[in-house]
C-alpha cells in the first residue's frame, strides 16, 4: 500500500464519523496549563475515566504535550495535557516545556487554567494570569481551583478569592481531581466553552501518543515514585524495542538516562534490587495499558548533562 493511500483511507474514516453527529454537536481542544504539580494529569486521567497520562508527587512530571480525547454523541473534547509551566528556564529541557505551553494555548479553544487550592498565588500565578488575560474573549477561560479535599473552609474561601482575582473575568470552580468532587460540573463548564463542530478524532480514539511512548512513561512514573528524593529530573527513559512475540506476549526492551554514574549505581541499586522493583512496577502498569502480559527488559545509560543537550532532547522526544 502506497503512503499516500493510507492518508486517504485514514481521512475517509474519520470523515465516516461526522454522519450521525447532531447539527448541535460541540467539539475543540482545550489546552490543560498551571504550575507545575497543580493536577493537570490527573485531573486529565479523571476525566478520561482513563490513565494516560503519567502522575507523581514530583512537580514537572508532564514534558511533552498529550492529547486525551473524550467522546460522546454530542461533543468531543481535545485536552492538550502541558508541561507545568515554571517562571524562568535552567536549561533546554526547560525552554522545549515552556515553548510546549505556548504553542498550546495558542492553538487552543479554550484554556483550562489549574492551580493548587492548598497555596495562595505566587508570582508564576501573577505573570500566567497575566498572560491568559492578553487572550482577550477569543478564547474562553476556565480557573480550576484543584485539591479542595486538601484544604480547610477557610483556605477554599481565601485562596479562592486571590486567584480569582487574578482572572475576575474567567468562570471558575474550586474541585478535587483526586476525589472527583465537582468533577461532573467542571465538565459541563469546558463543554459550554467549546463551539460547535465535528470531530477531530475517530470516537474510540483517547490518545495521539503510542502505546510504545506511554510504556516509556509509565517506566518514568515509576522512577518518579520510587526514586522521588534522588534523582527525579535527571531521568529519561526511551524505548528502543517493542513488539508482541508469537505467544501474544508483548517484549519490550527499554533504556533509562541518566547524567552521572552515581545516579546510575541508585536507579540499578544494590546486586539489582532497585531495577527488578521497577521493572516489576512499571510492567504491572504496561499491562493494564495493553491487557496482556508484557516483558520488560531496562537498562540504564549514562548521557551528561543531557538536559542541556538539544539534540539529546530531541531523541527523547521533548519537543513539541
Amino acid at each position: 500500500m502506497q503512503e499516500n493511500d493510507e492518508v486517504t483511507i485514514e481521512e475517509t474514516t474519520i470523515f465516516d464519523h461526522q454522519d450521525d453527529l447532531p447539527e448541535t454537536h460541540q467539539s475543540g481542544f482545550v489546552a490543560v496549563v498551571g504550575a507545575p504539580n497543580a493536577g493537570k494529569s490527573t485531573l486529565m486521567n479523571a476525566l478520561l475515566d482513563q490513565k494516560i497520562a503519567i502522575v507523581s508527587p514530583r512537580p514537572q512530571t508532564t514534558r511533552t504535550r498529550q492529547l486525551g480525547i473524550l467522546t460522546t454523541k454530542e461533543y468531543q473534547i481535545v485536552f492538550v495535557d502541558t508541561p507545568g509551566l515554571i517562571k524562568k528556564a535552567m536549561h533546554t529541557l526547560d525552554e522545549a516545556m515552556i515553548d510546549t505551553v505556548m504553542e498550546a494555548i495558542d492553538g487552543a479553544d479554550a484554556v483550562l487554567w489549574v492551580v493548587d487550592g492548598t497555596n495562595r498565588p505566587n508570582a508564576s500565578d501573577h505573570e500566567l494570569s497575566n498572560l491568559l488575560k492578553r487572550l482577550g474573549e477569543r478564547v474562553p477561560l476556565i480557573l480550576a481551583i484543584n485539591k479542595i479535599d486538601d484544604m480547610s473552609a477557610e483556605q477554599v474561601s481565601s485562596h479562592s478569592a486571590a486567584y480569582r482575582q487574578l482572572l475576575p473575568d474567567g468562570q471558575w470552580i474550586v474541585f478535587s481531581a483526586l476525589t472527583r468532587a465537582g468533577l461532573e460540573e467542571l465538565r459541563g463548564m469546558i463543554i459550554a466553552a467549546l463551539p460547535q463542530g465535528p470531530r477531530f478524532y475517530p470516537p474510540d480514539q483517547v490518545t495521539d501518543s503510542w502505546v510504545r511512548v506511554i510504556s516509556a512513561e509509565l517506566v518514568r512514573e515509576q522512577l518518579l515514585l520510587q526514586l522521588r528524593d534522588e534523582i527525579p529530573h535527571a531521568l529519561a527513559v526511551k524505548v528502543d524495542e517493542f513488539k508482541e512475540r508469537e505467544n501474544g506476549v508483548i517484549y519490550i526492551h527499554a533504556t533509562i538516562f541518566v547524567e552521572r554514574d552515581s545516579q546510575k549505581r541508585i536507579v540499578i541499586g544494590k546486586n539489582g534490587a532497585q531495577i527488578k522493583k521497577l521493572g516489576a512496577s512499571a510492567r504491572r502498569e504496561i499491562e493494564k495499558l495493553v491487557d496482556t502480559r508484557v516483558f520488560l527488559e531496562l537498562r540504564v545509560k549514562v548521557a551528561e548533562k543531557w538536559r542541556r543537550n538539544r539534540q539529546m532532547i530531541e531523541r527523547f522526544g521533548y519537543t513539541s
